[in-house]
């Protein structure tokens, strides 16, 4: 999943709910820039705002731990995972849209 991804994805779900950049920021809590930023892709957005975006239009954002439930003895003892393991991610993001799946490996 890319920034433009994520960007098209939440300009998607905004016109879908009827919104303006000014409408879905003030609900947001971030500034009309921000959102025009993060719909065009831009890759250096702070994650925290992002999430809230995602909030604010129902979307859901999910991780999931390639291993599973535990996690394997090295990254555990703080070791850093595989490049190949910690490359893996998969996200949902929905909000009133089908859920949408991405892995990126």
């Amino acid at each position: 999943m890319t920034p433009a991804e994520i960007g098209r994805i939440v300009r998607a779900a905004r016109r879908a709910q009827g919104l303006r950049q000014d409408q879905l920021a003030g609900a947001a809590g971030v500034g009309i820039r921000f959102l025009s930023e993060l719909e065009r892709g831009k890759p250096t957005v702070r994650l925290e705002k992002v999430i809230t975006v995602l909030d604010a239009l129902g979307c859901t954002l999910r991780v999931e731990n390639p291993w599973g439930e535990a996690e394997p003895a090295e990254a555990a003892s703080g070791e850093e995972a595989s490049g190949e393991a910690a490359a893996r991610r998969t996200v949902d993001l929905a909000g009133g849209q089908p859920r949408r799946a991405w892995s990126s490996e």
